[in-house]
């Protein structure tokens, strides 16, 4: 079969029109992303439940997931105290928080002292109270001794930087 002159062009063009479409979806697959294979809706609703390992992993490591107490204070502050708004001296601030300590060891209210004796301006108008911390939120030797006790325990007079403090743990 002779093919007439006129139409060879068009024949050409048609064929290569044709070709074109045959690779194109090849072309756009390369490009798209793949479709994720279907899963069961448990399967789903697991996966969305739970993290990826590395984030799990990052999860553990942030301070709402570390241990926590509750904790009442009552701070003794000195002039060489960050931030300290008292002109004692340190010893002073030592023999106070000794005479405190005595008072609630004959049965005084905690809360009660840490008003009326505390320099920490935050917890003083809430009877002493911190709420609930991290270890890490504190200052190591504050952290050291709330930690130690349990629940309902006085500590002794724990100096830090700050000045002298009296700890009772609630939770």
């Amino acid at each position: 079969m002779r093919i007439p002159a006129t139409l060879a062009p068009l024949l050409l063009l048609c064929l290569a029109i044709g070709c074109a479409d045959l690779t194109a979806p090849h072309q756009e697959a390369k490009d798209s992303p793949k479709p994720e294979p279907a899963r069961p809706a448990a399967k789903a609703q697991e996966a969305q439940a739970k993290p990826p390992p590395d984030r799990q992993r990052d999860r553990a490591a942030r301070p709402e997931d570390e241990e926590r107490v509750e904790a009442s204070h009552i701070l003794i502050s000195h002039k060489e105290a960050p931030r300290a708004r008292v002109t004692r001296s340190k010893e002073e601030a030592k023999q106070l928080a000794d005479q405190v300590l005595a008072e609630l060891k004959r049965g005084g209210d905690f809360a009660a002292l840490a008003e009326k004796y505390s320099d920490d301006p935050g917890s003083k108008r809430r009877g002493g109270k911190l709420g609930s911390f991290t270890r890490r939120r504190m200052v190591k030797p504050f952290a050291d001794a709330a930690f130690a006790l349990k629940p309902g325990d006085t500590s002794g007079v724990v100096e830090t930087r700050f000045g002298y403090h009296i700890i009772k743990r609630i939770k």
